[in-house]
């Protein structure tokens, strides 16, 4: 009964020619489409995510299993924190990693004050 056809796109189409005018339509059309493509990019890294989430869960279980606590021992806030202690550790572990990559950068670079103009200039007299 609602369905939209060709006429009714058609008359959308007239509308928007109106509105905007027929120079804007191509700007329009590529803004409508790389947002559709950030929408899509979006919700596969969303369904990422929760692939990752279950992954680590699994592994959770696993470990409580190795750890001689069954999961049906324990209760709903047990496994609750269980979650949260290991996401908490996972989190400061990669904390960790990138304060030492920021840290070794930070080294390699030249300290304030490490530039002597006057032994640049000796050096440059001295090639000459």
């Amino acid at each position: 009964m609602m369905g939209i056809g060709f006429p009714e796109l058609m008359v959308i189409l007239i509308i928007i020619m109106i509105i905007f005018g027929a120079g804007k339509l191509p700007e329009i059309g590529s803004a409508f489409g790389r947002s559709i493509k950030n929408f899509k990019t979006s919700m596969k890294e969303a369904q990422e995510g929760d692939e990752e989430a279950a992954t680590v869960e699994e592994g959770e279980q696993a470990a409580q299993v190795e750890e001689g606590k069954a999961e049906e021992d324990m209760t709903e806030e047990e496994k609750e924190a269980a979650i949260r202690k290991k996401a908490e550790e996972e989190g400061e572990a990669k904390d960790k990693a990138m304060r030492d990559k920021a840290d070794s950068f930070t080294a390699s670079l030249p300290r304030k004050g490490s530039y002597d103009f006057s032994k640049d200039q000796e050096k440059t007299k001295e090639k000459s």
